[in-house]
């Protein structure tokens, strides 16, 4: 009787154990996604290169904008708009943040926009493109509503491959630094990738990034290029999921080759296929997924950024900082941001039982370039885009610090 008793207690445990793998992470979340079309309906002039006159000739692809909505057990939520454009301007900043507070009471420090930077987007601050602004307006605004009613209860995870698409751009010579691809100069491939199940353990949706300019088109159709096909081949070959994609710090990062479209789209199939990696497609028993445990916490301010000029008045530059759980960190940095910031940061931010660390560009708002103090000293065209004084990577890496700072202190407060 002691042996049968013994062997019934030893499969109850085997089998508790398989159970326990199989299942989704213990802490529950709700999440939801969402996804709208923003491609322009009516004859728009394109963003990003000044020499195109005339209007867009046509679509060779959809523009979209998605969001993600997470929610804990405590009922702290984060959205995340993700947007096939060429920036965040700040009027639309504003007046998607205004609308989302008072219809659905998610506050400004919990709303994060991030733009592909695609240059082949609509222009669309410029005076003559205002109904679209009005009509792009109403759309995120309802967006947001869409994915908050989507929201179910789900598990999350953080994991991470690398793609090579991008390569430094910043090559030195005697008469400076000209934009040509230098293969020695510093890059980011992480794909970092957030991928949210369902109470089955079915994917539902994935946000995956990179550190890359989204120009290897320039002609006149709109396009979401590589960043775009990524999202396009990757929901194609997984029905039912939603794929966002959230642009790092790839101010000085070119995807190389370019100028044909067969590139964006090879560019495109590369990082849907490092997605696919960094959620360990195929493999019997994953190993990377680092489960999400714990609550949202969220933190946003702005620090005042200092021209050369002195009649210029400072930049008041958005920095956030959102933490969802234990276990991810999302440092969210404005305007064009080169790669020594992203490299900085998670080395800086790095703790080996912490979170993992995350750093996106262009997010927020949308006003020219932030070269490192490096790459402002020396020159070419990511320094001379704003006349900046060299403090502002200090200014802008202690502020990251200080936001970091307070999430902590947040989390521990009784």
């Amino acid at each position: 009787m002691r042996i049968i008793s013994l062997t019934i207690l030893f499969l109850t445990m085997v089998v508790t154990s398989m159970a326990d793998e199989a299942a989704p992470a213990a802490q529950m979340w709700q999440a939801g996604a969402a996804s709208v079309k923003i491609t322009p309906e009516q004859p728009l002039h394109m963003a990003g290169y000044a020499s195109r006159k005339e209007p867009a000739e046509g679509t060779k692809q959809d523009l979209f904008g998605k969001a993600l909505a997470i929610q804990d057990s405590a009922g702290n939520s984060v959205v995340i708009i993700t947007l096939d454009l060429i920036g965040v301007v700040a009027p639309l900043r504003t007046a998607v943040e205004m609308q989302v507070e008072a219809k659905y009471g998610i506050p400004p420090q919990s709303l994060l926009m991030n733009a592909s930077h695609t240059h082949c987007g609509p222009a669309y601050a410029r005076d003559d493109a205002q109904d679209y602004f009005d009509s792009l307006t109403r759309k995120l605004v309802n967006l947001v509503g869409d994915a908050l009613k989507n929201c179910e209860p789900a598990s999350l995870a953080y994991s991470s491959a690398r793609c090579s698409v991008a390569m430094n751009r910043r090559t030195p010579t005697d008469a400076g630094f000209r934009n040509h691809p230098n293969p020695n100069g510093p890059v980011d491939h992480t794909v970092p990738v957030l991928s949210v199940r369902d109470s089955e353990g079915e994917l539902q949706s994935v946000i995956f990034g990179y550190a890359c300019h989204n120009t290897t088109m320039g002609f006149r159709y709109w396009l979401g290029d590589y960043a775009g096909f990524a999202q396009q081949y990757f929901e194609s070959d997984n029905s039912g999921v939603t794929a966002l994609f959230m642009m790092g710090c790839g101010a000085d990062q070119n995807p190389y080759p370019r100028s044909e479209l067969k590139y964006a789209q090879m560019h495109g199939r590369s990082l849907a296929t490092s997605v696919e990696a960094a959620l360990e497609y195929n493999q019997s028993k994953p190993l990377h997924q680092r489960q999400l445990s714990g609550n949202i916490r969220t933190a946003m301010g702005t620090v005042d950024l200092e021209f050369e000029p002195e009649d210029r008045p400072d930049f008041p530059y958005p920095v956030q900082v959102i933490r969802i759980g234990d276990d991810l960190m999302l440092v969210a940095l404005g305007n064009e941001v080169v790669v020594d910031y992203s490299l900085r940061l998670k080395e800086e931010l790095f703790r080996a039982d912490g979170p993992a660390v995350w750093v996106a560009g262009y997010s927020n708002v949308y006003d020219g370039y932030i070269p490192s103090r490096r790459v402002l000293l020396e020159g070419g065209y990511e320094a001379r885009s704003r006349p900046w004084k060299p403090e502002l990577e200090k200014r802008i890496i202690g502020k990251v610090h200080a936001l970091v700072a307070e999430t902590v202190k947040e989390a521990v407060a009784p």
